[in-house]
This record gives structure tokens, sequence and C-alpha cells, in this order.
């Protein structure tokens, strides 16, 4: 069985650090999906079940993961910059960059999805694969490069302003 939902309420804008921290488990869960609804695909077809997963996939990947890379580049990196030593810079410009070939992997992945949630069974497994390894490296490398960094980095007055403008984004959007 597919499962494209995660159950656990998360946090709070108040602590947008670990808004960062729960957006990168939902990634990993929708990223990870993404070969289990090929390998779903091969054995079973494009069912109700399939397209109900792509369907999760779409919106997770189309609404969340943008938002989720607005707030790290106009408000982290940003934040970070003042601070950042020459290791911590070139880390979020490398990060960054990654951000453009994501969304690459993902507008060529968007396509099978969007045709799968419409009934049309066809999903290429090694692009799948590409795009769930790619992510969930990413997220990775963002966590233990910048996000643990920007505890020791980051005041009260920066996170809290941070979480404003966080909050802020998903009103408009």
């Amino acid at each position: 069985m597919i499962k494209n939902a995660l159950s656990q309420p998360g946090p709070g804008f108040d602590d947008p650090l670990a808004m960062l921290y729960a957006c990168h488990d939902r990634v990993r869960h929708y990223a990870r999906l993404v070969p289990r609804l090929a390998a779903h695909l091969a054995i079973r077809g494009c069912d109700a079940e399939a397209q109900q997963a792509a369907s999760g996939i779409l919106r997770y990947f189309n609404v969340a993961a943008p938002l989720h890379h607005q707030d790290e580049e106009d408000d982290l990196f940003p934040a970070l910059q003042c601070c950042a030593d020459a290791r911590l810079a070139a880390s979020m410009s490398r990060l960054q960059a990654e951000h453009d070939g994501l969304a690459l992997l993902w507008s060529r992945l968007r396509v099978q999805l969007e045709d799968i949630q419409q009934g049309e069974a066809g999903l290429d497994a090694e692009l799948a694969q590409a795009f769930a390894r790619r992510y969930c490296e990413h997220a990775a490398a963002e966590e233990q490069e910048i996000y643990e960094r920007a505890r020791g980095l980051l005041n009260q007055e920066q996170l809290s302003a941070m979480g404003e403008r966080m909050a802020q984004r998903r009103k408009t959007s």
C-alpha cells in the first residue's frame, strides 16, 4: 500500500529552523514515494492507489517544496550571509544552485505524474530513483552544512523575523 500523507503535526513558525527540518522530513517522504510508485505501477498498473499517490506527490512538490526553497533562498541564506565564513558561503551557494537542478528534475517528473493522476500509467523508474536520491542527499547536506550552523549563528530576533516572513509567504500563496 502506498501512503502519501504524514500524520504528525509540524512545528510552528515560532521555530523556523524546526519547520525547515520538518519540511525535509516531508521532502524525504514524498521523494521516496516516487520510486515506490514506479514499482507499484509495474506490478499493479495505474489503479486508484497509484493515482492518489501521484496526486499527493504533485501537491507537495508543486506547492510546499517551492515555498521551502523560497524560505531558504529569501530568508535563511540571506540571514546567514552577514556571519558566514568562506565554507558556509560556499555551501549556501552550491545548495542554492542545486535547487535549480532539482526543479529541472521535477519538471520532467511532473509531466509523468500528471499523466498517472489522469489514469495513464508510465513512470521512468531511473528518473524516479534519481529524483529521490538527489532530493534526499540535498536535504541531508542542507541540514548538516547550513541548518546546524544556523542554530549557533542566528539570534532569536533574526529567527522570529524569518518565521514571520515564512508565515506571510504561505498566506499569500
